[in-house]
């Protein structure tokens, strides 16, 4: 019990060595004290309320047998030296309070008896001065007396002011500890219900088990303490009876008055060891009750934690057991396999999530503070499915004035293709591998989460007109006709394409003119490059993304006509070979 952390902190136990620095032994009552609070259950407490009224009942008798005792040595020992002188000392110090009591007791009279007379005056002053001097004569003189029996107590080793002074404390504790409120508790196996979880069980288990060592200790104490109390009993026993039989002709009045004396004291400190071995014997069978009440919790406890492990394997069984049964129903033939096995591991997935979150609840028990709980699922949950939630709200964007359409074409973040689908989650469209290459698609379909395109970004090449930068590139001789047919090309480019020309720039006038934006044209433009075989002719135009293909034929139509000219090629075909 020296090692109790409840025990810290106070001054009647050594934790070191267990020993008391007090006079009297206060550890049955500290031990009690140090017990109590731990009690959890009813039965528990009432065997607390036992222990601790038997424990008052022995430090209340220690008390009395140790003022007995010091009363006794005392009264035995003979003064001499210091001692003496100060006992001498205390005895005129007696009589000077004495002194002092009688004159104030006298002054008081006179003071009262002056009040009623005629000639109050300067005779009533003069009393109440006296008065008030005595007094402070008698409040000095007690102190001094006060201060010689400290010194004489200290030089004879009379213990009884500590003893009575530590009684004192004891006293105002035992006040203070009854004046505090104890908590309603419930009987054992009520109690035990309120341990709902494995961890809550495992816990108290524990607790339990501390208790159980901390009470053998304090039973061990107990009887320790009916052992040496037996040994004090019968040595005093013994030197009793040597008194008693000592022969009573051979002592004078004095002598045989002083042997009565003795032995009745002896008699009397019998009595209390008497009662304080019956007392230890009652508390250490208390504690050997208590001990057992802890032990019947002890199984109850086990018994619920058995349970909640049962529970476990329930759970990890079922788990197993949906696992294999996931596996063998998707194992059929005929079915797709990869949606099979999606749809398997989606399955495997949900039913280990179930089986940890009710080994979670078997052990931990449900949250207690769902509000904060809550607040951080939805915290957690938010920063994991951003994703998707980017995804959702983006669906809103996509589908917009200004987002996209199924038909469209589009490139997204360099992935370009015409739109087949568009969710609530993702998009989906058939891959063409670049924008300018409309109607020869790859194959592959592409689908993209739609926060993919929001955080990213995204064109959408089918707006009003659709229109297009396209080229065509001519290699010619060098020649002094080149710049001419340069001229010639030019000219039919732009005669052709002078129409959807005008077209492409109303409409981006239009569009830019909020913005004071019209410096576009669409004009076609001819640029001339060296080559190794001549010169290249590069010429670009605008036209319809639609209409691609047929522009682009159509003006290499027309630029094969200007680079051979009908008549000449007519020419050529009727000269003979002759």
């Amino acid at each position: 019990m020296e090692h109790l952390p409840f025990l810290k902190g106070q001054t009647g136990v050594n934790l070191t060595t267990g020993e008391t620095n007090t006079l009297v032994d206060l550890r049955p009552w500290q031990t009690i004290e140090a017990l109590a609070p731990l009690a959890v259950t009813s039965e528990e407490n009432e065997y607390a309320h036992q222990a601790e009224r038997l424990a008052d009942h022995e430090v209340d008798q220690a008390f009395a047998s140790a003022l007995r005792l010091a009363t006794v040595r005392v009264q035995g020992r003979v003064l001499s030296g210091d001692a003496l002188a100060l006992s001498q000392e205390v005895a005129q110090l007696q009589q000077l309070v004495q002194d002092d009591q009688a004159q104030v007791k006298s002054l008081s009279g006179v003071s009262g008896n002056s009040s009623v007379s005629t000639n109050s005056g300067d005779q009533g002053s003069s009393n109440g001065g006296d008065l008030e001097i005595a007094k402070a004569q008698l409040g000095l003189d007690s102190d001094q007396l006060a201060d010689a029996q400290q010194d004489l107590a200290r030089a004879s080793g009379d213990d009884r002011a500590q003893i009575q002074s530590e009684l004192t404390e004891h006293e105002a504790s035992m006040k203070k500890y009854d004046s505090e409120s104890r908590g309603d508790t419930q009987v054992a196996v009520v109690s035990a219900a309120r341990f709902g979880t494995l961890a809550s069980r495992i816990r108290a288990w524990n607790s339990q088990r501390a208790r159980y060592r901390l009470i053998l200790q304090a039973l061990l104490q107990a009887q320790n303490d009916v052992k040496s109390l037996t040994v004090e009993h019968n040595a005093l026993e013994s030197q009793a009876n040597t008194l008693a039989v000592a022969p009573a002709a051979a002592q004078d009045r004095a002598t045989r008055l002083a042997s009565i004396r003795q032995r009745s004291v002896q008699r009397q400190l019998l009595s209390l060891y008497d009662d304080r071995i019956q007392t230890q014997q009652q508390l250490a069978a208390v504690y050997e009750k208590w001990a057992a009440q802890v032990l019947l919790q002890h199984r109850i406890v086990m018994h619920l934690m058995l349970g909640s492990m049962a529970l476990i394997a329930f759970v990890l069984i079922s788990v197993i057991v949906g696992d294999a049964l996931v596996v063998r129903l998707m194992a059929r033939p005929g079915l797709d396999r990869r949606r099979m096995q999606t749809l398997r591991t989606i399955l495997q997935l949900g039913i280990q999530f179930v089986g940890i979150l009710a080994v979670l609840l078997v052990v931990f028990g449900s949250p207690e503070q769902m509000p904060t709980i809550l607040g951080l699922a939805t915290a957690g949950f938010t920063v994991v499915m951003q994703d998707f939630i980017i995804a959702f709200f983006g669906w809103f964007v996509l589908m917009g004035k200004h987002g996209i359409r199924v038909g469209d074409w589009v490139e997204i973040n360099g992935v370009g293709g015409e739109v087949t689908e568009i969710g609530l989650f993702r998009t989906t469209m058939l891959e063409t591998g670049n924008w300018t290459d409309k109607g020869h698609p790859t194959g592959r379909r592409v689908t993209f989460i739609n926060s993919f395109a929001i955080r990213g970004q995204y064109f959408n090449f089918s707006t009003t007109g659709q229109w297009m930068w396209d080229e065509i590139s001519v290699s010619v001789p060098a020649s002094d006709d080149a710049y001419a047919m340069v001229d010639s090309i030019h000219a039919v480019v732009q005669r052709e394409t002078e129409k959807d020309a005008r077209v492409a720039e109303g409409e981006w006038k239009r569009g830019t003119r909020q913005d004071g934006l019209s410096q576009f044209t669409a004009d076609p433009t001819v640029s001339l490059r060296p080559s190794g075989a001549g010169i290249d002719i590069l010429v670009r135009y605008v036209t319809r993304a639609s209409d691609r293909f047929e522009m682009r034929n159509r003006l290499c139509q027309k630029v094969i006509d200007v680079l051979h000219p009908p008549n000449v090629a007519a020419e050529a075909e009727n000269v003979s070979p002759s």
